[in-house]
């Protein structure tokens, strides 16, 4: 017999004679685990058609990469929050005034091992989403500062260089009489005119609207000064006013207006129109005033976490928060929404990928807030019953039914008694 055979016959022999020390038989395969059921859970939102849209391009995105089921729902008042909710600045104390309802977001990302910290992201976002203790209470998701932006055309048509806007108010007042000689019925508006010509023509002036108690403090000289000009632009019609949020925009968007000043976030929606030559810059200010130009303010949409839900729906919601702050994904929301990125990585990204003058807008719109634009306090326009008393008395101005000094001192001793009356709406946060 062959060798090879042999060896092989006492192989056999052996493993007939002593079956205990066979060979051992292969290992059974492990059990698979059963599949992750996704999460279902919800997004509730006050956007309009078209912020919605966008937003639900983004939780499509999330759904398809993380096998989730994130639901977009509208934020109805007085109901109680959902598991992740986006809050609009002029709905912010009403929503914030049940703070009970709310987790604070640092909370919830330190349980699902992904912490994020304020120090994380730009110092200009801050406002409105930090405890006492500097940490992140809310994502400042779309957040952004008013600028001025204007329609080059315009400025062609009334002789005027398309390529330097107006620097400071007064400068701006000769352009506008320009420009309505040039055949403009409305050389300029404003959009949400609280949050620009209060909040932040008080920053820009060094002389905050609300003081570090809380108290409201927006009838000072550069105040009175500036509302009584903006009623001589009504009075000339220069100026002309639409309405408390952004009714303004449409006007301008549509070509009617020469001039808007409002959130830098609205370049999206100007540059679409291509009949306006779009031109960007930094919203005027009043070189009168002692010090310079100081400093504007950011402020926006906020995303806030519910209380009262399961664990693994927190641990999704955690999920969800870091793929929004997701370099390429910060860049999809600047283009989306116009809004600032959040973070140093994601700035450096949405320069690099994000074409186009929207480059441009985010620059100044950075320059403008010089790094100080999270204001401590509460801004007036993000408190809803303060808000409505300042737009009251604004208009009674402009419309010259009172001068303008009677008109802040009103809205401020109004304002005042209002928080007086809810003390919780003094705090830029329910922690």
């Amino acid at each position: 017999m062959p060798f090879r055979l042999c060896s092989l016959a006492l192989v056999a022999g052996l493993a007939a004679a002593f079956p205990a020390h066979a060979a051992k038989p292969a290992a059974k395969p492990a059990p698979q685990a059963a599949p992750v059921a996704p999460v279902e859970f919800e997004l509730a939102h006050n956007l309009g058609p078209e912020g919605e849209k966008a937003l639900q391009a983004v939780v499509d995105r999330f759904n398809k990469e993380s096998g989730n089921n994130l639901k977009l729902s509208r934020l109805e008042k007085g109901e109680k929050p959902a598991g992740l909710n986006l809050v609009l600045r002029y709905d912010m104390s009403d929503f914030l005034s049940r703070g009970q309802s709310f987790v604070p977001l640092h909370e919830v990302m330190a349980k699902a091992g992904k912490p994020v910290k304020a120090s994380d992201l730009s110092p200009d976002l801050m406002g409105g989403v930090l405890d006492a203790k500097g940490r992140l209470v809310a994502l400042p998701l779309v957040y952004s500062t008013p600028v001025l932006f204007y329609d080059k055309n315009a400025f062609r048509k009334a002789k005027l260089d398309p390529e330097k806007p107006p620097q400071n108010w007064f400068e701006m007042q000769g352009m506008l009489d320009k420009i309505q000689e040039a055949g403009y019925a409305c050389p300029y508006t404003t959009s949400w005119p609280v949050w620009v010509h209060i909040d932040n023509v008080s920053a820009l002036s060094g002389l905050p609207a609300v003081d570090p108690k809380g108290t409201l403090v927006f009838n000072g000289l550069p105040q009175v000064k500036h509302v009584a000009m903006m009623t001589t632009w009504v009075k000339a019609n220069y100026f002309k006013t639409y309405g408390r949020r952004a009714e303004a925009s449409k006007h301008f968007r549509d070509g009617e207006c020469a001039m808007i000043t409002t959130d830098s976030r609205e370049h999206v929606d100007f540059e679409s129109n291509r009949r306006i030559d779009l031109g960007v810059a930094p919203l005027p200010y009043h070189d009168d005033v002692y010090g310079g130009r100081q400093h504007s303010l950011a402020d926006g949409a906020t995303l806030w976490v519910g209380a009262g839900r399961p664990a693994a729906e927190y641990k999704q919601i955690a999920r969800f928060v870091s793929f929004l702050l997701a370099p390429d994904m910060q860049v999809e929301m600047v283009r989306a929404y116009g809004s600032l990125p959040l973070t140093p990585a994601a700035r450096s990204a949405a320069q690099s990928k994000v074409f186009g003058e929207i480059d441009r807008t985010l620059k100044i719109a950075y320059g403008s807030l010089k790094g100080k634009g999270a204001s401590p306090v509460p801004h007036v326009s993000d408190i809803d019953g303060v808000r409505v008393i300042a737009d009251e008395e604004l208009e009674a101005v402009w419309s010259d039914k009172k001068p303008a000094k009677a008109g802040l001192d009103t809205a401020v001793q109004r304002g005042n008694a209002y928080l007086g009356a809810h003390p919780a709406m003094k705090k830029a946060q329910p922690f």
